[in-house]
This record gives C-alpha cells, sequence and structure tokens, in this order.
C-alpha cells in the first residue's frame, strides 16, 4: 500500500477510530473492522458502544477489565479513549510480531498469536477465527485482502515508514547502533535514557497510557497467563 492512508471511515464512531488508528500508524479501516467484530456482530461493520461479556467487557472495543485497569476507569466507556487504547494495544503486538497481522490480532483477541480465539458464525456457513472474521470485516470496509497473509507489514505502514516505530529492525538497529557508540545510556538527542530507544520517538498523548494488570508471574503484558480457561483478553 502507498500514499496517504484513507482516514474517511463511515461507520460508528469513525472519527474517533480514525484519529486512534493515525497516531498508532494502523489503517484505519483495519481497526474499525476489530470494533465491528468485537461489537457489532456478522451482521454489522460498526461497533457499539456497549458493556458486554458478562460485564466485563467495556467499549466499542470490549477492553476487559479482568486485564485491564483502563478497563475499569470512566474513560472506557469513552470511544475515543477506548480506541485509542485498543490501537495501542494492536500497535504494540505488530510491532511483536514483525508485522504479522494475523498474528496481532490473534494476540489482541486470545493472548496468543496462534490461537484461532473466538469463533464467528456468519450465517452462510462459515464459522471463521477470530483474525479471519477481523479480516472479512476489513474487506467489507474497502480494506486491501492482502493485509491477511501472515509475515506481512501492517496495513498503512508504507505511508508512515519514515517514523522508527513503524519496524522492529529499525528499532533493533537503532539499539545497536547506540551500544556501538557506547550512548547505551543516553536517548537520541542526548537525553535520559528511555526503556526503549523508539520510545524517545513517540507521539505525546492527551489519552490514558496503556498499561495492563502486571501478572504475578511476570509474563508479557499482552499474553494471557497458562491457567487462564477462556480464549479471549479483550472480550
Amino acid at each position: 500500500m502507498t500514499g496517504a492512508m484513507n482516514t474517511n471511515v463511515n461507520v460508528a464512531f469513525g472519527a474517533q477510530i480514525a484519529a486512534a488508528a493515525t497516531r498508532h500508524h494502523l489503517e484505519p479501516r483495519l481497526l474499525a473492522a476489530v470494533a465491528a467484530q468485537e461489537t457489532g456482530g456478522p451482521g454489522a461493520d460498526s461497533g457499539r458502544n456497549i458493556v458486554g461479556d458478562g460485564g466485563h467487557g467495556h467499549g466499542v472495543f470490549q477492553i476487559d477489565d479482568r486485564w485491564h485497569a483502563f478497563a475499569r476507569s470512566p474513560a472506557a466507556m469513552d470511544p475515543a479513549s477506548n480506541a485509542d487504547y485498543a490501537a495501542g494495544m494492536l500497535e504494540s503486538n505488530l510491532h511483536r510480531y514483525a508485522g504479522d497481522v494475523r498474528a496481532a490480532l490473534s494476540a489482541y483477541n486470545s493472548g496468543s498469536p496462534d490461537a484461532s480465539g473466538t469463533l464467528t458464525d456468519w450465517g452462510d456457513g462459515k464459522s471463521l477465527s477470530y483474525a479471519d472474521s477481523v479480516f472479512r470485516h476489513y474487506a467489507r470496509l474497502g480494506g486491501d485482502p492482502a493485509a491477511q497473509a501472515p509475515g506481512t507489514a501492517p496495513p498503512g505502514a508504507a505511508a508512515a515508514s519514515a517514523d522508527p516505530r513503524d519496524s522492529a529492525a529499525a528499532v533493533d538497529a537503532l539499539r545497536g547502533l547506540l551500544a556501538q557508540l557506547g550512548l547505551s545510556g543516553l536517548a537520541p538527542g542526548g537525553g535520559p535514557a528511555a526503556a526503549d530507544p523508539a520510545a524517545a520517538f513517540a507521539m505525546p498523548l492527551n489519552l490514558p497510557a496503556y498499561r495492563p494488570i502486571p501478572q504475578a508471574d511476570g509474563r508479557d503484558r499482552d499474553l494471557a497467563p497458562s491457567t487462564w480457561a477462556g480464549d479471549d483478553t479483550t472480550d
């Protein structure tokens, strides 16, 4: 995909979704497709601002209060804040899984990049995994079907490739360069080092930061503990 991203998303809360997607270097229609999967369902391509999953899933993107402190705050029911938090989760997964959109979506839903996650019956004889269901919403919204190929870059990444956060390889290269120069104690620009060199380039946000509930076993922030009996960390 080349050129500027299409930020005209004609769905409920489209403006908030497009703004969150742009901040986190995602294709807005992909983020809108996640909302449609979370709170729309197979008959709708727009999400809804609801409380679901037995009272645990909050907002358009169904952020789960069992895993995310954000979901227990009033901001969770604000569509703009909810979309920004979900976009941050998805962006984090994309970097973790080297731009593999399918893996990032699966982890968003189930905590594992390889899981099928929540199955959705579309009523036409097809029961789709979470990622495939999101891709179906995405295609209905006019997205590029090629995005679902394993290992592909996140939709819209080409338009924002100048940002160091758009490539895990670029972050690794920056980290290595700082080490070679003996500047591991400095962030770019001469300031104090960030926990990750890419953080020095992060855009300032006025919305709540992405801070999942710390797990006692110290596992990665988006991965559900092995004792988790369900298959869904978001809804």
